[in-house]
């Protein structure tokens, strides 16, 4: 019965915590939209700035921003190891891109996004917290299946 109230309280709290990602999700959503109307903007003012070159790269730091974001979003969204592994190789592309780093920082970079690359293919687990804990891959108690179990087997014995 303790058992019982341990595993409800776990479902209660990782609910909330997905609610509550959810609306965090959805606020960045919205900050992703007015940062891509400010994008939009940014290109006429790259048309119009004597500067090109600083233009263009405020440009691509806030289009590679956005870009992140909507990655961000879908990691919330998905909750895969994939999508977490996609937000850093942007936030890396971008750094490398954007900030015009020098050729030892470009060499982490890289080295970075190969380390990366690596534990995608040989590291990547892909069932790697498909489920609570408590629940078996399919989200069902393993309190109520042993639970169940047992009741069957018991059936089975009195017959």
């Amino acid at each position: 019965m303790k058992r019982n109230r341990l595993i409800l309280c776990r479902q209660w709290v990782a609910r909330m915590a997905s609610i509550i990602e959810t609306v965090v999700a959805l606020v960045v959503l919205l900050a992703i939209l007015v940062a891509g109307v400010r994008v939009l903007f940014e290109v006429k003012d790259l048309v119009l700035a004597p500067d090109v070159d600083e233009a263009f790269t405020t440009f691509l730091r806030s289009a590679f921003n956005v870009v992140i974001g909507i990655e961000f979003v879908k990691m919330l969204a998905k909750h895969s190891p994939g999508s977490a592994i996609e937000v850093l190789l942007f936030a890396i592309a971008r750094q490398m891109v954007v900030e015009h780093t020098s050729p030892v920082e470009n060499l982490v970079s890289i080295l970075a996004i190969l380390l990366i690359f690596m534990i995608r293919k040989y590291l990547f687990v892909p069932a790697f917290g498909a489920h609570m804990p408590g629940e078996d891959a399919f989200g069902i108690s393993s309190l109520n299946a042993r639970e169940q179990a047992l009741r069957d087997a018991d059936a089975e014995e009195e017959d």
